[in-house]
């Protein structure tokens, strides 16, 4: 495995994948629940595919469609959880709602934050 350098957005959305893996194999497996969770699994691995395919952009422009992608897959995945919750599928996922709390702040500051850059 090549190293890489650290980032802190890329390493959030890669341990949330795979908590997101985790729910999605219990739901199948011990839920019986296949069609809410193949999309909490789509849009909870889809964050960070493409948090990591803005790290490796090849203009500003572009590493700000890719987050703006990235946080839209946020807000679905938090939708399908919230669903999962309230029809008692999942009877506590606050730590993934945190989870994607800080996710979006943070999204949403580089987002921000490289708008800015780019007018400087």
């Amino acid at each position: 495995m090549r190293k890489k350098k650290p980032n802190l957005i890329a390493d959030m959305t890669f341990d949330f994948a795979l908590k997101t893996i985790n729910l999605y194999q219990h739901l199948t497996n011990e839920k019986r629940e296949f069609i809410l969770s193949k999309q909490l699994l789509r849009s909870g691995t889809s964050i960070g595919a493409n948090v990591r395919e803005a790290v490796v952009s090849q203009s500003r422009k572009e590493f700000i469609a890719k987050l703006n992608i990235a946080l839209k897959e946020v807000h679905e995945t938090e939708y399908w959880l919230e669903l999962l919750q309230h029809t008692s599928y999942v009877s506590d996922c606050e730590s993934m709602l945190k989870d994607i709390d800080s996710i979006i702040r943070i999204i949403t500051s580089i987002i921000k934050t490289s708008h800015e850059n780019k007018q400087s």
